[in-house]
Formats: C-alpha cells, sequence, structure tokens
C-alpha cells in the first residue's frame, strides 16, 4: 500500500470515529427526552444565548456538570486510544499526527449528525496527551491562569492552552509535522468556536462577572477550577 492510499485510509476511518457523538449517545441512555439541539448558555443578566455546539458543555448545562464530566472522558478517549494504537503500530512515522487532526475535525463536524458537533477541545487535549503529556499540562494550566486570572474570561482560557500548545511544540519539537498538527488544530478549534466567542463578546461585562458561575456548569470548567485549586 503506498503513502498516499495510507493517508487516505487513515483520514477516512479517523474522520468516522472522530464523528462518534458521546454527547449524544450518553444523553440518550440516561436522558432520552433531552434535546441537545435546544441549549442556551445563561448569564446574570437574564440574556441566553444558543449554543452552536453539540458536547460536553451543552449535555453539562442540560444533564449537570458530572454528566458533562463523564462526556468530556468520553471524547479524550476517543482520540487517545487510536492515536496511541498508531503511534505504537507505526513508531518511525507520524500518522498518529494526521489521524489526530481527521479525529477532532470529525468531532467538530460529526458525519452522523448533518456536520454538528462539539467545539474540539477534550479531543484536542486527549490527542495533545499522546503527543507530549507534559507540553499539555503545562499549557493547559498556563492558559487557565492566563484566562481567569489575567484576562478572566472562560474563552480565552479554553483557547489559551492549544495556542500554548502550540508554541511548546514548536519550541520542544521543533519538527514540521508537530508545528503542522498544532496549527492544524487551533485552526480547527477556532473555526468551530467563534461563533460563539462572537456572540458570547456582546454581553462581555456580564459575561466576565459570571464566570465562575459558568465554569460550574461546564465539566471542562469544573475540571479548570479543581485543578487550579488543586495547583
Amino acid at each position: 500500500m503506498n503513502e498516499a492510499l495510507i493517508l487516505i485510509v487513515i483520514a477516512i476511518i479517523s474522520y468516522l470515529i472522530g464523528s462518534i457523538s458521546m454527547s449524544r449517545i450518553v444523553t440518550r441512555i440516561i436522558a432520552p427526552e433531552t434535546d441537545l439541539d435546544d441549549v442556551d448558555f445563561p448569564s446574570s443578566s437574564g440574556d441566553r444565548y444558543r449554543l452552536r455546539t453539540i458536547s460536553a458543555t451543552t449535555a453539562s448545562i442540560k444533564l449537570g456538570p458530572k454528566i458533562g464530566g463523564i462526556i468530556t472522558v468520553l471524547d479524550a478517549l476517543k482520540a487517545i486510544i487510536p492515536v496511541l494504537i498508531l503511534r505504537f503500530v507505526f513508531p518511525d512515522q507520524y500518522y498518529f499526527l494526521f489521524a489526530a487532526v481527521f479525529i477532532v475535525i470529525g468531532h467538530n463536524w460529526s458525519l452522523y449528525h448533518h456536520f454538528t458537533g462539539g467545539a474540539g477541545l477534550s479531543t484536542s487535549y486527549g490527542v495533545f496527551f499522546t503527543v507530549d503529556f507534559f507540553g499539555t499540562l503545562i499549557s493547559a494550566f498556563s492558559g487557565m491562569l492566563i484566562g481567569f486570572l489575567v484576562f478572566k474570561d472562560m474563552m480565552v482560557a479554553f483557547v489559551s492552552g492549544p495556542i500554548l500548545m502550540l508554541l511548546w511544540l514548536i519550541v520542544f519539537k521543533g519538527d514540521w509535522p508537530h508545528i503542522l498538527f498544532g496549527i492544524a488544530i487551533n485552526i480547527i478549534i477556532f473555526l468551530k468556536m467563534l461563533p460563539d466567542i462572537l456572540k458570547l463578546s456582546k454581553s462581555e461585562k456580564d459575561y466576565k462577572e459570571d464566570i465562575s458561575r459558568i465554569m460550574d456548569q461546564t465539566g471542562m470548567g469544573r475540571g479548570m477550577k479543581k485543578l487550579m485549586q488543586w495547583m
């Protein structure tokens, strides 16, 4: 099998795996009557923002942060397992990085659900852990500090981690496959989160004042708060 065909097969399989919506599966098992397509993000001002993603965050708002936390872990494992398999089967190739990108694409634009999905953060951190575990911890924690302590903005905290991970890959990996991988993941996340970022920024004051409560409503937000308290 030639190189191009191998990459095509990996891309298709990875995209199909990424398209599996853990949020929908878990919700259907626990609360089949819940509609994840109709989820609003609340603020203290009374305004509500319709989220355009179907993810652990939307499930947290509907079903509670514990369920959101479970989905976050499943979304990460969905990426970790196939990427690790490729890394061990083909240790001298960068197939695992290629697969990681298409898993996140599938997660964000699911083939099984009319190309709707999550924002890709949990899945992205899953693949980051397989690439550089220590670098992921440093990037995620640094992103939280920048977002919550400096900017007091949850969206900044969420997007800062992947950006810092890209910088980590540039400095400590230094090869083009890892750098292009980091760039691709950041572009995918930014494209999917941009509509919600623009929508929430219109009520920036209320949003920032409500950041702690908003974090408590999401599995990732609660995890970040616990990690910051532990650190």
